[in-house]
């Protein structure tokens, strides 16, 4: 199973509103090229990135204990990111 978490230990899952307007707008102008951004759309970016992140998560946590670790490393991300189909260069492996 997945690491015995503490339900407080997984407040971010329910804090995504921290990720603010002006840090989207940010992705969307830097790496994304957007000139005008809906204000629906705001919403929706949190709910796609929150289901990523929860997927990413999973995926580490599940090579972290397949290795009997109890710290997920960075290559946990890397690996569990790779396995999504985002490969990820430039954290060794």
């Amino acid at each position: 199973g997945l690491l015995k978490l503490a339900p407080s230990t997984l407040w971010w899952i329910h804090n995504i509103q921290g990720i603010t307007k002006p840090a989207i707008r940010r992705l969307c102008e830097r790496r994304g090229g957007v000139k005008r951004i809906s204000g629906l759309i705001y919403e929706e970016i949190r709910g796609v990135l929150k289901v990523f992140l929860e997927n990413v998560i999973k995926d580490s946590i599940m090579y972290t204990e397949h290795a009997k670790r109890k710290t997920v490393t960075a290559m946990d991300i890397v690996y569990s990111l790779k396995r999504q189909g985002r490969t990820l260069y430039g954290f060794g492996g």
